[in-house]
């Protein structure tokens, strides 16, 4: 019985770990040479380019709809 306690507690453990790990952060980023919109998982370091929008959003979809009214990256 310990066993098979002990066997659902690790498969939990990873099934669950992958999920925690995801990333929750979307950025809306526009490169300083080409003008060009992205989207990335990890706000920007450098100086290439420029976080645009209203900042981090929680889902990929979430932050491709906002990229539709962001007019820097509409006027392109």
């Amino acid at each position: 019985m310990v066993v098979k306690i002990l066997l659902g507690t690790a498969v939990l453990a990873a099934l669950a770990l992958p999920a925690a790990a995801q990333t929750t952060e979307f950025y809306i980023v526009q490169d300083a040479s080409t003008k060009k919109c992205t989207i990335v998982d990890k706000k920007p370091t450098t100086t290439t380019t420029t976080v645009v929008g209203n900042g981090m959003y929680k889902t990929r979809v979430e932050a491709e709809s906002a990229m539709k009214t962001v007019k820097v990256c509409t006027s392109n």
